[in-house]
């Protein structure tokens, strides 16, 4: 404590605190500008670029104020220049017969210790949201079929992007998101692929790639710097969001005048938002931004968000909304809509359904709260991880990867996702067969088509087990004919 008390009474701490109190007022000098810029500006190109440059001035008066209040090692007759701030000179501040200014500047020092706690706070935050996102780009992921691999290429050369850009299937995803600067990755979720119109997607992944031709990531990771170093300025966080506001919508503004259909996009971003997620701030999701505002401004751009024409607005967006939900019921049937359904009773019907025991789904049937619910979750995993105590849970990412496996090359014809089929089934279970037998396209000797796929040993059942798979119906969904060992009725 004591040497904290001493350095606060440093110049050092004292030009600290000075250049902290006079960010408030230069950033509200910058703030008025931009709002008259953003008033007087409909292009998104501009107000992002204005946006980005209100934040660079920012940080620009911050760092010139804090040089010109930092001590000089120079004799205190030649300090005090014609060119002297005059809140910087000291007899000055003395010769005020006002007590109270004298006491504020007793008390700046000690909002340094304050800021500096709070940079590192924002910057820890900002460094475990990036580690996330690294593990989300490893973990549960799986190649794109190739036919979207090739489109991707397409749509890359036509946006003149000459980095390699690589397209994952996610199953932690439930949105697509862009991530990487040096060696930039497409996420889609598991199934949206051949859950969406093929244009649909392809505006989709325009909008990804404007975000990686923009060097949008990296510019965020600068952003998000600036952020944390100015945290407590209520003006950095709303120039934050105009940026991030904008940046979306300059991507939007690429991707339709690539596609040429404004509200086929505009669908797409509204069946996007039935499985939005919370997206980390070091990744760029597709569903970021205002949507409702989003998709008003694609459909009316000329209007701006206070014009007359809102009941045809709101009209127009509960039309795409119903749209997208058609969309979503053919493509995949369901009893209720997926905003509908909890989390955790997707996690009990999907996620676990192979291979959570009678006696613990029983007990997660009787939880009451969701609070307890994620509890039984964590231990659930917890009791299955092959390496307790370390960050890694390899039974867990092991399962997602078989499930992320099943949905690509599993699906039926009809529409039944892969997880569902008894392939599928099998291969969450236990994995990947030692030896397949694959007559899938029939022949003269099984005019069937049928898959052998045999075991060397499997624990609890038995050594060198053979299951075999029918398919009569023609439609890939191959059901077991063997199966040696049965579910307990």
């Amino acid at each position: 404590m004591m040497h904290l008390e001493s350095w606060l009474q440093t110049p050092l701490a004292s030009a600290l605190g000075w250049a902290l109190f006079h960010s408030l007022w230069e950033g509200a000098m910058v703030a008025v500008v931009l709002a008259i810029t953003l008033a007087m500006t409909r292009s998104a190109r501009a107000r992002y670029i204005a946006a980005c440059l209100a934040m660079c001035a920012i940080l620009l008066c911050f760092a010139v104020t804090l040089l010109r209040l930092a001590p000089r090692h120079l004799a205190e007759s030649s300090a005090k220049t014609a060119m002297a701030l005059p809140w910087n000179n000291d007899v000055a501040l003395s010769d005020l017969p006002d007590a109270p200014l004298r006491r504020i500047a007793d008390l700046l020092p000690w909002l340094v210790p304050f800021w500096m706690a709070g940079v590192v706070v924002f910057y820890l935050r900002h460094l475990i949201g990036w580690a996330m996102t690294l593990r989300l780009r490893r973990s549960g992921v799986c190649a794109a079929p190739d036919f979207w691999q090739k489109r991707l290429s397409v749509l890359s050369r036509r946006l003149r992007l000459s980095r390699p850009v690589a397209l994952l299937e996610s199953c932690l995803a439930t949105v697509p998101v862009v991530m990487g600067h040096l060696r930039p990755v497409i996420l889609m979720p598991v199934g949206l692929l051949t859950g969406l119109p093929a244009a649909q997607i392809e505006s989709i992944l325009l909008h990804e790639l404007a975000h990686i031709r923009r060097y949008d990531y990296l510019i965020n990771m600068l952003q998000t710097s600036v952020e944390s170093l100015l945290f407590y300025h209520p003006v950095v966080w709303w120039i934050s969001g105009v940026i991030r506001t904008e940046r979306e919508h300059c991507c939007d503004d690429l991707a339709v005048a690539l596609s040429g259909d404004a509200r086929e996009y505009a669908v797409a971003l509204a069946a996007l938002e039935q499985c939005r997620w919370g997206a980390s701030e070091t990744a760029l999701a597709a569903t970021g931004g205002n949507l409702v505002n989003r998709i008003r401004r694609l459909l009316i751009p000329a209007q701006g968000p206070s014009s007359g024409l809102t009941p045809f607005v709101s009209a127009g967006i509960l039309m795409i909304a119903a749209a997208a939900g058609l969309t979503a019921w053919q493509a995949a049937p369901s009893p209720k809509p997926p905003s509908e359904v909890s989390p955790y009773t997707r996690w009990l019907q999907e996620d676990v359904a192979y291979i959570i025991l009678p006696d613990e789904r029983d007990a997660f049937q009787r939880l009451q709260t969701d609070s307890e619910r994620a509890e039984f979750v964590e231990q659930f995993w917890l009791r299955r991880d092959p390496t307790p105590g370390t960050p890694e849970n390899e039974f867990k990412d092991e399962h997602y990867r078989r499930i992320a496996y099943a949905n690509l090359h599993f699906p039926t014809a009809t529409g039944k996702a892969g997880w569902k089929t008894d392939l599928g089934r099998i291969y969450i279970r236990f994995g990947p067969p030692d030896e397949i037998d694959d007559h899938s396209t029939g022949d003269t000797r099984a005019p069937i088509p049928y898959i052998d796929w045999t075991y060397r040993s499997i624990e609890n059942v038995g050594n060198n087990v053979t299951m075999e798979f029918v398919d009569p119906g023609g439609t890939h969904d191959f059901q077991m004919t063997r199966d040696p060992h049965p579910p307990a009725k």
